[in-house]
């Protein structure tokens, strides 16, 4: 057992496993998912090619025609959410046997593998501690060749969302504090790690780092308060409705 300060619950050396990570991981990968993840990544390299083209202009004039008439077939396809739950890493609680009901992950605008807006962030637990692999291309630059602050502070913020959950309870985001020690590269492989550092009453810490090139980047800190889960079936009825 860890020690607790400033009369903190103290943290079990053997953390539970987080249902985030697993749930996902135990996504049946069906010919649906199969094909919307495909359709995911061919729009990731589109985004990527977009923002570092330098095409002329009767080449961007020719795909622009090509994507326009795809946006009008995709856009008459039916509508609608095929999932339940909503895309926070955050939410934690036991894997149930239907684990469908994790789908919503696929759709997280940073682990999603079947939404093009995620790099995508691979998310995988080590023993008490969530560990990530990530590469950000150019469509998430800031400074010239590093990865926008907004975004590294998202990349956090789900990554401790995770980590968080290995308290056992739910929790959702109070306060995402963020030191940038070093620029984050593009199109560089980034490690990240997360862990849940302590808990007081409904207040969760959890903290985390971002390594490239043997060097840290940025760490945070992020403080979590633990909800009852029905404050979480509430939004999603709202959302629904």
């Amino acid at each position: 057992m860890s020690e607790a300060t400033d009369g903190a619950a103290a943290v079990p050396d053997e953390a539970p496993t987080s249902p985030r990570v697993e749930g996902l991981a135990r996504l049946e990968l069906t010919p649906r998912r199969q094909e919307v993840r495909r359709l995911a990544q061919a729009m990731r390299g589109i985004i990527d090619s977009l923002v570092s083209t330098t095409a002329t202009t009767e080449d961007l004039s020719s795909a622009a025609d090509d994507l326009e008439n795809l946006a009008a077939v995709l856009g008459a396809l039916p509508k609608g959410q095929t999932y339940q739950g909503f895309a926070e890493a955050a939410v934690a609680g036991e894997i149930p046997e239907a684990t469908e009901v994790w789908a919503f992950f696929d759709h997280s605008p940073f682990i999603g593998l079947a939404n093009p807006m995620s790099p995508p962030m691979r998310l995988e637990q080590q023993g008490d501690r969530v560990v990530c692999d990530v590469t950000f291309g150019s469509a998430y630059e800031g400074p010239p060749g590093c990865v926008h602050g907004g975004y590294v502070a998202g990349a956090f913020d789900e990554l401790l969302g995770a980590a968080q959950s290995l308290s056992g309870t739910q929790g959702m985001t109070a306060h995402l504090g963020v030191d940038y020690r070093r620029p984050t590269p593009l199109n560089t492989p980034l490690r990240m790690e997360g862990w849940l550092d302590r808990r007081e009453g409904r207040k969760i810490w959890a903290k985390g780092t971002i390594v490239a090139d043997g060097e840290l980047r940025a760490e945070a800190e992020g403080l979590f308060i633990a909800f009852e889960s029905g404050h979480f079936q509430r939004l999603l009825d709202a959302r629904d409705d």
